[in-house]
């Protein structure tokens, strides 16, 4: 389904998804009539199906992803280095890391290049009005070599 729009995988999704869904909703409900109320496999089918319209919310969309596997690839570099980044210093500094990494995550979800943003984002950032701040965000922001290349 990757790919493709999202009507096309919407009607997809309506005619694969939803029947497997709905079976399993119902094998959920009825394998919680049979088993102890108390056990943790009763206590993981009450989750799924307190959050049932969460988990089948992507039946409704075609535009909503199955799964949020782009954000945990996107969110991958951050944990596999956590634990070098409890070293940086202080609580100030661990904050301001935190928003150069959102930075360059939020640059490569929006297909721009973190290097130049950033090195465009620190030349202007001082001379730019403080209420006018989201211009520089990264899906607002132009690349100048672009307009140069243009013009």
């Amino acid at each position: 389904m990757n790919g493709r729009s999202a009507s096309d995988r919407l009607a997809m999704r309506q005619a694969q998804s939803v029947p497997l869904l709905a079976d399993l909703k119902d094998y959920l409900e009825t394998s919680l009539g049979r088993i102890s109320r108390k056990g943790d496999l009763a206590k993981a089918i009450r989750y799924s199906l307190n959050r049932w319209k969460a988990l089948s919310r992507f039946t409704e969309d075609g535009r909503l992803e199955m799964t949020n596997n782009a954000a945990e690839r996107a969110i991958r570099p951050l944990t596999l280095g956590r634990r070098n980044w409890t070293f940086l210093g202080s609580d100030s500094g661990g904050e301001r890391a935190a928003v150069f990494y959102t930075l360059i995550q939020t640059c490569k979800l929006n297909g721009i290049n973190p290097e130049a943003y950033l090195a465009d984002l620190i030349g202007r950032v001082s001379d730019h009005a403080a209420n006018r701040i989201d211009e520089l965000l990264p899906w607002n922001w132009r690349d100048p070599s672009d307009a140069r290349l243009a013009a």
